[in-house]
């Protein structure tokens, strides 16, 4: 079974930014989202779009399948079955001690969030972290896509803060 295994981050500041060497533009949307998986269509510029099931389960590794779509048929599928709020974000490419680290910069219903993500090899792998990595919020569902297209960032963003807060001064 495919199985995406990655680590996310919330970024102290912008110092990522010259470190990029590629971003692009991705609209993502949800055709199906329960307890067991999510059904997601992306489109990131090029000539094809994606679809992709993913596991519902939490922590760092997950079941993924990615199949390619053509561009008119996963716009399309985009435009008349995905529920909105679309996810659409701005990913830039940051190499860092072998590994490319994904920045996102989310605009539209989630603007102002911005989540770094890693993927591995092995859940016991343990890469360099950059300076610029903060709080790591790879176990928070509510950081995973599909939530944010259904809960995004401004409807939790205080109560998040708060919470981290308390739990740095703990």
């Amino acid at each position: 079974m495919p199985t995406e295994i990655e680590r996310k981050f919330l970024p102290r500041d912008a110092s990522w930014r010259p470190y990029a060497t590629a971003r692009s533009l991705l609209r993502q949307g949800y055709l199906a989202n329960n307890e067991r998986c999510s059904v997601r269509v992306r489109v990131a510029g090029g000539d094809v779009g994606w679809l992709s099931v993913k596991a519902m389960t939490p922590g760092m590794a997950r079941a993924e399948y990615e199949y390619p779509v053509p561009l008119a048929e996963a716009n399309a599928m985009l435009d008349a079955l995905c529920a909105r709020p679309f996810i659409e974000k701005f990913r830039h490419i940051v190499p860092w001690h072998g590994h490319d680290w994904e920045i996102d910069e989310f605009l539209g219903d989630n603007a102002g969030l911005v989540v770094a993500e890693v993927e591995l090899d092995d859940v016991g792998e343990v890469p360099e972290m950059p300076p610029w990595t903060g709080r790591e919020v790879t176990d928070d569902v509510r950081f995973y896509n599909f939530s944010l297209a259904e809960r995004p960032w401004p409807s939790f963003r205080e109560a998040f803060l708060r919470e981290a807060g308390n739990q740095e001064s703990a």
